[in-house]
């Protein structure tokens, strides 16, 4: 038996989320932030420091397909408690490092599955779960939630860093996790049948979705499709071009010419506040327009941006940058995620997105680590923000060659 009255229950779910993601962004945003504090506390170079960056960024992403599985098999609610307790414990594990190795396991490696855990999949598989009308809004919401957490956590934890150290910044993330554990404990829930009601939207005149495939033969499908490669393909640019090259390495670029690093990192949060608006802008968008046709347009823009950033290095010029670039940092993903569902199914959207986003952060992982190759090289980035440009203008064209068509679904299990 559904009662209707308790279809609202989604948002009581919208709004847990939102908390685990505000809490998983601020945690995989800090590294950037910490990099010139580290660097000048341990001596290390920035390559290194940007290694064990990558290696988060990587596990973030390889977490994805993982955390898909888990979502469609468990449920949101045992992977969200489980993402947090690993998330408190690496920053707990990151704070007390004395040696690179424990940098690239700790700060790098666990750190990176635990986000992974509590991220853009996690979200992915609560809208299609809980929302049949206002996927899209609800996207856009988990969307501008990553960009929150950068705009709340960024600075403060440039402020901890200067007042408590970074290690002290690293113990206050930590304690942010765990508080979540009770609350997600208490009200999250893994579908509305849990509730007894009907994801939002759906009413019993409409058929109900039929029980998901394997994840094997999800993928059998998804590998064998054009559209699959053009998604992680543009989705590996994004990476590339948002958090794995300009969310680790802008504050360095900043520092490099001489701002303050405090006011490099509010830059920075400054960003997180565009993005916060350009996601849910996009969000909204995603629910009336052509997906497609919005990733162009946001991979264009971004393109463009890049382009000038390396002749960008005072205040204000930076401060302009990061309106600009802001605006469709994630902005990609309601869109992606869109198609991903559309093509695939949404009940298996939360498997191949898993995949998709996993190419999203291999390109990530690459840039952030080659961005802090080609600093030690060259003296700058202006290289790095360069290539940059070029890639997110070529993903404008492959964003248009993705065909909406639904995907042939493979046999229920």
């Amino acid at each position: 038996m559904h009662d209707e009255n308790k279809s609202g229950y989604g948002w009581v779910v919208v709004a847990i989320t939102v908390l685990a993601l505000l809490v998983s962004a601020g945690v995989r945003a800090a590294p950037g932030v910490l990099i010139v504090p580290l660097e000048q506390d341990t001596g290390w170079s920035r390559t290194l420091i940007a290694t064990a960056i990558s290696v988060g960024l990587l596990l973030f992403g390889f977490a994805g397909p993982f955390a898909g599985w888990l979502l469609d098999r468990l449920g949101p609610r045992p992977v969200m408690l489980g993402g947090l307790a690993l998330m408190a414990a690496s920053m707990v594990a990151s704070a007390l490092m004395r040696a690179p190795w424990q940098m690239l396991l700790f700060w790098g490696a666990v750190s990176g599955l635990a986000t992974g855990l509590v991220g853009a999949v996690m979200g992915t598989a609560v809208a299609n779960r809980w929302f049949y009308a206002r996927r899209g809004l609800v996207l856009g919401i988990f969307g501008a939630a990553t960009s929150a957490g950068q705009l709340i956590f960024l600075p403060a934890v440039a402020f901890a860093a200067v007042s408590v150290g970074w290690r002290g910044a690293s113990v206050l993330l930590a304690a942010l996790a765990a508080a979540l554990l009770p609350l997600v404990f208490l009200l999250m829930r893994n579908t509305p049948a849990d509730v007894g009601a009907l994801p939002y939207g759906l009413t019993p005149a409409l058929p109900a979705p039929a029980a998901p495939p394997s994840a094997l033969a999800v993928m059998g499908v998804a590998l064998r499709s054009p559209a699959f490669w053009l998604l992680a393909t543009t989705f590996f640019i994004c990476g590339a071009t948002s958090n794995g090259l300009v969310g680790t390495h802008f504050v360095p670029h900043a520092v490099d010419h001489g701002i303050a690093h405090a006011t490099a990192a509010g830059t920075l949060a400054l960003m997180g506040l565009m993005n916060f608006v350009g996601t849910l802008g996009s969000g909204w968008l995603t629910d009336r327009y052509d997906p497609r046709t919005l990733l162009a347009i946001y991979y264009g823009f971004r393109g463009i941006s890049l382009l000038f950033l390396p002749f960008v290095t005072s205040p204000p010029g930076l401060a302009f940058f990061a309106i600009l670039f802001g605006l469709d940092y994630i902005a990609t993903v309601p869109p992606t995620a869109a198609l991903v569902a559309d093509s695939f199914g949404r009940h298996n959207a939360a498997t191949v997105f898993g995949w998709v986003f996993c190419a999203h952060q291999i390109g990530a992982a690459l840039a952030a680590w080659l961005g802090g190759v080609a600093r030690d090289l060259t003296g700058g980035y202006a290289v790095a923000f360069l290539v940059a440009g070029a890639l997110a203008i070529a993903a404008t064209g492959l964003s248009l060659g993705i065909r909406r068509t639904p995907v042939p679904a493979p046999a229920a299990d």
